[in-house]
């Protein structure tokens, strides 16, 4: 399902900003052009200039809302303190509490009384299963402290058939960095080659800096021997602020905060954070595929803003002047010194003069399209009238 959702992300990237900015582009010519009015022409300098900050917008957008859908699976896969209503502080004796009080509700033997079909007594009985699973989990303190970082995968080493056994944190720490910390690994090595072939050129080291700010932020969410209080002071504070702003903002618009959507953000474990920024740094990546060549300075007028194109121009001109002038002086200079002989001969200049004149009238005359076209009637007609074999019939 994850491989599915990231395809179907990557497809996103791929067609839908472009596929919005022509639509909004659209839509903005429609109400600020009045009717009548001419649109700017495609591949124009004010049409690129709109279609760009149209995309960089959509790409902005379109990233924001990667981070809230990411931010929302997690919330909605939940994890074993929210199942069971607890806080991260819950001692095992409140854990314990609380599942008795827990199964004296959902267990299959109190709900098959109640239930009419056998989907909804087969829904009891895997929802007292995960509950239970979680119980154990967090009563647990290894497997409470592996939990906390690595997620509920941590089940299935158990289960791997390896006949390992992981009793001690040492023995999940050892499991869980095997596991995770090859992606960066090979995140670093496509990184790396894709440089060599000169992709991702724009934002390279910055690529570099994000990789490895994720990679120690992960190392030390994984490492601390309690939950950072950065994580419970801070990130779950700040989050379930937005959260509320959000729900506060559907509420008042189309009621959808009534939907399940909840009226506080649920506090973050360290695993869920680690794969919040995992995501968030995939998103980025993309992003700055689809933003580099449009933030990337150039010389191009269309990526030019409005108030560079008329300098640009100008200086295109002055240049064309100068050139222009420059090749004029050559011109007089190649002329004089051709004319450099006839300078101390008053009647050869002026005999050249004279034959230069009567060469170009010649050459006017000849090349008049009215001319060519009588000379060529008349020399038509004679050909016409003369007997075979006659000299000029050929």
């Amino acid at each position: 399902m994850r491989s599915n959702n990231a395809v179907l992300s990557l497809l996103g990237w791929t067609f839908l900003p472009n596929l919005l900015s022509s639509w909004l582009q659209r839509i903005y010519y429609g109400i600020t052009i009045r009717a009548g009015t001419p649109h700017p022409i495609p591949g124009s300098p004010k049409y690129n200039l709109h279609r760009r900050r149209i995309h960089i917008l959509v790409v902005s957008l379109y990233l924001l809302y990667t981070i809230y859908e990411a931010d929302h699976s997690i919330r909605v896969e939940g994890n074993y303190y929210t199942d069971l209503s607890l806080p991260f502080s819950a001692t095992e004796k409140e854990i314990r509490s609380r599942m008795r009080r827990l199964a004296a509700q959902h267990h299959p033997d109190k709900t098959a009384s109640g239930s009419s079909g056998s989907g909804s007594q087969y829904d009891s009985h895997t929802y007292f299963i995960m509950l239970q699973r979680a119980s154990e989990t967090l009563s647990d303190y290894p497997r409470r402290f592996a939990y906390e970082r690595f997620g509920p995968e941590i089940h299935s080493w158990v289960a791997d058939g390896t006949g390992r056994k992981f009793t001690t944190v040492r023995d999940y720490m050892k499991q869980g960095l095997y596991l995770k910390m090859p992606h960066y690994v090979v995140t670093a090595g496509v990184l790396y080659v894709m440089g060599l072939f000169n992709y991702l050129s724009f934002a390279r080291w910055w690529r570099w800096a994000l990789l490895g700010c994720v990679c120690m932020a992960e190392l030390w969410l994984l490492t601390r021997r309690n939950i950072p209080w950065v994580l419970t002071d801070v990130v779950n504070p700040f989050l379930a602020t937005l959260s509320n702003l959000g729900s506060f903002f559907f509420a008042f618009t189309n009621q959808a905060a009534t939907q399940g959507s909840g009226t506080s953000h649920p506090p973050y474990l360290p695993f869920q954070l680690i794969e919040l920024l995992r995501k968030i740094s995939l998103t980025s990546y993309i992003a700055l595929n689809q933003l580099g060549p449009l933030l990337r300075p150039s010389n191009n007028p269309a990526h030019m803003p409005e108030e560079k194109e008329g300098e640009a121009l100008e200086q295109g001109l002055d240049r064309l002047d100068r050139a222009v002038a420059a090749m004029n002086a050559e011109a007089g200079r190649l002329v004089d010194m051709e004319m450099a002989p006839f300078a101390n001969d008053p009647e050869a200049l002026k005999g050249m003069k004279g034959r230069v004149k009567d060469w170009l009238v010649q050459n006017t005359v000849r090349s008049d399209p009215m001319v060519k076209d009588a000379v060529g009637n008349e020399i038509r007609k004679r050909r016409v009238d003369a007997p075979f074999g006659a000299r000029g019939t050929r």
